[in-house]
């Protein structure tokens, strides 16, 4: 896959959430994973996490989003239900992203609004799971980003890793 993503949330307050979209991360190969503003206690957030993503990838804690630095050319991704954001299933993923999520009971902050390049909701009917939905923007980028063949017309598929050739 092409570029690089890195993933987090802000304001989150539990920790097994934390550790589930660590998790996950690591799972999808993110560069790194944040947090801002974080009520949690670390270790806990390591119990969710059974593939040890410390250990793989950087963690960056910041109080703000005025404290968080982004590499050069990546783009901030709200992930928020929002009038105004675009439908997931229509975005065109950067090539260079870093996407955050709000808090479980809340929304991301104003401040974080602004701050983003791009927000993207899920087309659901009301709000999901915060590991849920970071899970379901990271599968979306890799479908999208991942260099597959397209999906057959008929159901079913083709075996092996379903990559286009070369």
């Amino acid at each position: 896959m092409r570029g690089y993503f890195a993933i987090g949330s802000e304001r989150i307050s539990k920790a097994m959430n934390l550790g589930a979209l660590m998790r996950t991360a690591n799972a999808f190969g993110a560069s790194y994973f944040f947090s801002i503003d974080a009520e949690h206690r670390l270790r806990a957030a390591y119990a969710a996490d059974t593939s040890k993503t410390a250990g793989h990838i950087p963690y960056y804690q910041y109080d703000t989003i005025d404290e968080m630095q982004l590499p050069r050319g990546c783009q901030l991704v709200g992930v928020e239900l929002t009038d105004e954001a675009v439908m997931l299933p229509t975005f065109r993923h950067p090539v260079q992203a870093a996407y955050i999520l709000g808090p479980e009971r809340g929304s991301l902050s104003p401040e974080t609004l602004a701050r983003c390049d791009h927000v993207v909701k899920i087309p659901t009917k009301f709000c999901i799971n915060l590991s849920l939905a970071g899970a379901l923007v990271m599968y979306d980028r890799h479908l999208a980003l991942g260099a597959y063949a397209p999906r057959p017309i008929m159901p079913g598929g083709v075996p092996g890793d379903g990559k286009l050739p070369g």
